[in-house]
């Protein structure tokens, strides 16, 4: 039956729909992200697309007695959120994982790990934690001692909350055989004590292989169990697709994978998953002959994703001049920008959509030029290259994005988390044009919006804030830091709703309220586009949480 005999018929005065909505949402105000109909008060959802977008006098119709209908009473809807770019695994094992980022000085960090200690299982390494030198330790980086005098004789590894620098005790380091004798790796740093030869147990970006390769990988159990914890968070935070940029080892990522072909079978995944292989493995998916955005409307592969250099809280991000505290450090290069181009080029013409991560303003002005390369060389296509993170760019490269058809993949917690020490490490100059969303934006560029969710916090709702107000989480910028790269409400739900599902070729099915869609639905508790609203974005709550017509999360 096509829709237009369905309407002709639904809407016979007195006569039960031929086909009655599974679901229909009344008297709200819904912000559908559709220019066509950016408003409406009612949406009707039949097998798990959205049916009809309209007032409510045009939706009752479509009810019919088994019709399930949520009366909104006023309360706001928008489309399902799309996180950009989240570590679904890490983000779920990080949920039963130590946490230290908010320790606020050393004794407190200590305590959290004894404790922890205690409750663990004899067999068990600590992982995970976090931690944040900067709120913790006052800028210093702690050491292997730090732990030492708190955990003797467990094996810890714990992460610094960006991923891109790990703490070891000396149980670890002695297990990996890191010693004075252990040289940098390319790309890497094993951060050494006063004596310049002997490693302080901080490893950064690629040195942090050097203990990858001798801590324990978490089994099918615990990713399950990882799974599970995550898309139930994702339900209760409206959050509804998520793009997966991985950083597990390929016996880990392949449970995972699985894991979510079997949930998705047994209709038990809550949230769409979009995997992203690492662009050095990009021939195990092109030698199948997948392309961008392959599989269901639950599980996807097709992309891949690369580093180009470190983070800036690692002062690892490579930059055009040196860091603040370091004259002779320019950051570094994860991957050489010629070993890049090859990845990327060869990725690209298999048909695979490339992301890659980048974070100083040298490393993204190189990483365009290699994306205008790869063009040149492959061929005019809608190919939708991608930069994640973006974070520190000249003000030159701004049009860039729209003159290469390239996406900011971006995450506007970061700018407000960042923001307490950003230019201590850089300088006031080159913040000033840092997680530049209103210059993107105003310079034609499309935005992506996500969390880097277990670096941030997982919420839409703290990222919206974020990218609209930007005050700094330690109070100090009330009015904004750097409030010229402020974003509107609507500009922001946009990046996080059909601005992530344009950026995986995915805006025909999601990321607006528009009929034929999927019906991926969020109420909120607060109206967030009311200006009066402003300063309450961050503490709005999700009401509801609707994922392919289906009711995952009921906030009572």
């Amino acid at each position: 039956m096509t829709a237009s005999v369905f309407f002709a018929l639904a809407l016979t005065p007195g006569a039960e729909p031929p086909v009655a909505a599974d679901l229909v949402l009344l008297g709200g105000k819904v912000w559908t992200v559709d220019p066509a109909r950016p408003q409406a008060e009612a949406v009707a959802v039949w097998h798990g697309r959205i049916l009809k977008v309209g007032s409510d006098a045009e939706v009752k119709p479509l009810i019919g007695s088994a019709t399930n209908v949520i009366g909104l009473k006023g309360r706001r809807v928008v489309p399902g959120f799309y996180d950009s770019h989240v570590h679904w695994l890490d983000g779920g094992l990080s949920l039963a994982e130590v946490d230290l980022k908010d320790a606020k000085d050393e004794a407190e960090f200590g305590r959290r790990l004894a404790e922890f200690n205690k409750q663990l299982p004899r067999d068990r390494w600590i992982v995970g934690g976090n931690w944040d030198h900067d709120r913790t330790f006052g800028g210093q980086l702690p050491t292997a001692a730090t732990i030492d005098k708190y955990v003797k004789a467990r094996p810890v590894v714990i992460r610094r909350y960006d991923g891109h620098m790990v703490l070891a005790n000396s149980a670890v380091l002695k297990l990996a055989g890191v010693t004075a004798e252990t040289k940098d790796p390319p790309g890497g740093v094993v951060y050494r004590l006063a004596d310049g030869k002997t490693p302080s147990g901080v490893l950064k970006d690629n040195a942090m292989a050097l203990v990858d390769r001798v801590t324990p990988a978490p089994d099918a159990g615990a990713i399950l169990e990882a799974v599970l914890a995550a898309q139930k968070l994702a339900a209760e935070l409206g959050v509804t697709s998520v793009q997966d940029m991985d950083g597990s080892s390929t016996p880990t990522r392949r449970t995972l994978f699985r894991t979510l072909q079997q949930f998705a079978r047994a209709n038990r995944l809550t949230c769409r998953i979009d995997l992203r292989w690492p662009i050095g493995l990009h021939k195990e998916i092109a030698d199948l002959g997948a392309e961008a955005d392959f599989g269901t409307d639950f599980v996807r592969i097709g992309g891949v994703k690369g580093f180009m250099d470190g983070s800036l809280g690692s002062s690892t991000a490579r930059m055009f001049d040196p860091f603040e505290a370091d004259s002779k450090n320019l950051g570094v290069y994860v991957t050489p920008p010629d070993v890049m181009r090859a990845q990327i080029r060869s990725a690209d013409a298999a048909g695979l959509n490339v992301c890659v991560h980048a974070i100083g303003d040298e490393a993204n002005a190189v990483l365009l030029d290699l994306f205008a390369d790869v063009g040149r060389a492959n061929g005019a296509r809608d190919r939708r290259f991608r930069v994640e993170h973006a974070q520190h760019l000249r003000p030159a490269d701004y049009p860039r994005f729209k003159q290469l058809g390239v996406i900011a993949s971006m995450q506007p917690y970061h700018a407000i988390d960042d923001g307490r020490w950003a230019e201590g490490r850089i300088g006031a100059k080159r913040c000033a044009s840092s997680y530049a969303f209103r210059s993107v934006l105003d310079s034609g560029g499309r935005l992506a919006f996500g969390s880097d969710w277990p670096v941030a916090p997982l919420d839409p709702l703290a990222g919206i804030d974020a990218a609209v107000n930007r005050r700094t989480l330690d109070g100090k910028h009330p009015n904004g830091w750097f409030p010229e790269q402020r974003i509107s409400v609507p500009e922001a739900v946009e990046a996080y709703t059909l601005g992530s599902a344009y950026a995986a070729f995915q805006e025909a099915d999601r990321g607006s309220v528009t009929a034929g869609k999927l019906a991926d639905l969020v109420v909120l508790s607060r109206d967030i586009f009311d200006p009066a609203e402003r300063d309450r974005i961050a503490t709005t709550k999700v009401d509801v949480t609707v994922v392919g017509g289906r009711v995952v999360f009921e906030r009572r």
